[in-house]
């Protein structure tokens, strides 16, 4: 499959994974509408759409930046009606924006709550439902979803239901969708990382620099996100692909090139004992502490605080530990964070 001028209609593609599977697509020559809300520079996160664009376009593609907010219906309409009066339609809709507060119940105001619900569920079901009557057009559609498998074991709910049941949203909406839209010949799946992705979200929330040392380089998911959507629509949908999977039913061996360093890779939320098992990651985001032997185990690192104390996202509440006593661990395993 060569994806020379087909349009792909991506939310959120400004930086991180989306841009590296926009990217990718643009070096066959695709059509890209980015529409996010990132116009300005921003002083934690790197990229605009415009800079964006300007990547695309020297690897070969075209580009129209188009600033939208997806948690409002005109700002959607309108970026779709502009994406399709430039390149004349839409072949692939990509939902990558995505909201993260993984916070326990207690820490989560109904601001931040809406935030993720508006953008997560409500936003993947605005775009993909704006961009259907262009998909019912094209040869070679997809929606492609970045939202986790169905695994509804509850240690996933139980540390940041908020935020969990907004990603669980996205991917039913891949359920429904797969099947509502399957006489229409568009592919509808989901795709997650097996492991923590070096992105900003992880190095801004989710633990900083040592965190991302345990990740791995957003190319994976922009090379499994091609192989998704080089398949034939008809035939592939209703899937809730796994990065690493996919790549290794493809027939690749080598993963090693995606490490950002020879730390020992943190397993992302959300992804099932089975495959975590299979496929041999052990570390995953949990945590104990020792000290007044009270386990937490769902636990969450944040983000260091202080040299000595770190913030913790427990099941009940926020709070600082002492950094000499927490460790990470999973599956039997046990090592310092």
């Amino acid at each position: 499959m060569n994806f020379k001028e087909k349009t792909v209609f991506i939310t959120g593609g400004s930086r991180g994974i989306g841009l590296e599977v926009v990217k990718k697509l643009a070096i066959d020559g695709a059509n890209i509408i980015i529409a996010a809300k990132t116009a300005e520079p921003h002083p934690k996160l790197p990229g605009t759409i415009f800079t964006a664009a300007k990547e695309i376009e020297e690897l070969g593609g075209k580009c129209l930046p188009v600033v939208c907010d997806i948690r409002f219906e005109d700002n959607v309409i309108a970026a779709v009606e502009q994406g399709v009066q430039h390149f004349g339609g839409i072949d692939i809709c990509v939902n990558n924006a995505s909201a993260i507060v993984p916070f326990p119940t207690g820490s989560v105001d109904m601001k931040r709550y809406d935030l993720m619900q508006d953008i997560n569920t409500r936003g993947t079901f605005l775009v993909s439902k704006t961009c259907l009557p262009y998909l019912r057009k094209s040869d070679h559609a997809h929606i492609l979803t970045f939202s986790p498998p169905l695994d509804l074991d509850d240690k996933w709910f139980a540390p940041h239901v908020a935020y969990t049941i907004s990603k669980m949203g996205m991917s039913l909406l891949t359920l429904g969708h797969a099947r509502e839209f399957k006489k229409f010949s568009i592919g509808v799946n989901s795709l997650w990382p097996l492991t923590a992705i070096d992105t900003a979200a992880v190095r801004n929330v989710l633990g900083g620099e040592d965190t991302a040392k345990s990740s791995r380089d957003v190319s994976i998911m922009a090379d499994a996100a091609y192989k998704i959507l080089s398949k034939a629509p008809k035939s592939c949908t209703g899937n809730f692909f796994i990065d690493e999977v996919i790549l290794r039913d493809a027939g690749q061996t080598d993963f090693e090139k995606y490490r950002i360093s020879d730390n020992e890779l943190i397993r992302d939320f959300f992804v099932p004992d089975d495959i975590a098992n299979e496929l041999a990651i052990d570390v995953s985001w949990s945590a104990s502490e020792d000290a007044d032997n009270d386990e937490i185990t769902y636990g969450l690192v944040l983000q260091l605080l202080e040299l000595d104390t770190v913030l913790v996202n427990t099941t009940d509440t926020t709070q600082a530990v002492p950094y000499s006593t927490l460790k990470v661990t999973s599956l039997g395993s046990t090592r310092r964070y």
